[in-house]
């Protein structure tokens, strides 16, 4: 009995025990997978803190970058105003130099036409002086005013004797400008040829580079206007003395005397001079 008790104990024991490391091992496996378990989660813990401070990290660059970008666009849009005000100043600034440039020029322009509308109060003055002079001096002859639409004339003096038949034309043209303009001559002469005047006289302030006093000119007599009226009566006397001679030669009549006549006359030789001067 106490052989089999002692089995039977030995049994129980050895059948205990195996429960025990049974258990035992259980138990280390379930701390193990406990353990394994715990690690896993604080590993998964550890990387959701990393991932929470990379998403942390990945705002706070994205604000950053956000306010860089807002900071950006401000300052461009002031750089846009300050540029835009700054344009605008320029094209106010622009527009009140062009309205001082514009009335620089409308001042300019209204001396401009004062002393023109003088200077051609002057000459207009000068002209009825002109006339009024003629026309006292010799009374028998016939002043006649140029219309305003030929250039460079003031007038034509029809010279006429005492038994008042007309003897010859002079054109007067009357100047007063500062310069002697160096186509009045020019002008005079056409003039001169379109009206069929025999002499052209120019009463001028300022003669010419190479005039100290009155003479002629390319075919142009240039006096001052004190010198007007001595230089017309030296004229007239040349006109009645080639009228005079034309007179005596009128009643001879043939043809050859006829083409003499016109080869020698005033009107042959101003249209010779046009040609010549034109070639």
């Amino acid at each position: 009995m106490e052989e089999q008790l002692r089995k039977t104990i030995t049994g129980d024991y050895e059948n205990k025990l195996s429960l025990l490391q049974k258990s035992n091992e259980e138990n280390e496996e379930k701390l193990k997978l406990s353990r394994q378990r715990e690690t896993e989660f604080l590993k998964q813990q550890q990387e959701l803190k990393n991932k929470e401070a990379e998403l942390e990290l990945t705002i706070q660059k994205q604000l950053s970058e956000e306010r860089e970008k807002l900071s950006e666009s401000l300052r461009k849009i002031e750089t846009e105003k300050s540029a835009q005000k700054e344009t605008e100043y320029q094209l106010k600034l622009r527009e009140l130099e062009k309205q001082l440039e514009d009335q620089k020029k409308l001042a300019n322009e209204m001396k401009r036409k004062a002393e023109q509308g003088s200077m051609q109060l002057q000459g207009e003055s000068q002209e009825l002086a002109l006339e009024e002079l003629l026309a006292t001096a010799f009374p028998f002859d016939r002043i006649e005013e140029v219309g305003k639409g030929v250039r460079g004339a003031d007038c034509i003096q029809v010279v006429r004797n005492n038994l008042g038949a007309d003897c010859g034309r002079i054109i007067w043209e009357s100047k007063r400008a500062e310069n002697f303009g160096g186509e009045w001559i020019e002008k005079l002469k056409a003039d001169m040829r379109s009206l069929g005047a025999d002499i052209a006289i120019l009463v001028t302030r300022r003669y010419p580079k190479d005039m100290e006093c009155f003479g002629e000119k390319d075919g142009v007599w240039i006096c001052s206007f004190s010198e007007a009226k001595a230089l017309a009566s030296v004229l007239r006397d040349g006109i009645f003395r080639i009228y005079n001679a034309a007179k005596s030669q009128e009643n001879k009549g043939d043809k050859m005397n006829m083409l003499y006549g016109y080869l020698t006359s005033t009107e042959f030789s101003e249209q010779w001079k046009a040609i010549r001067e034109g070639f």
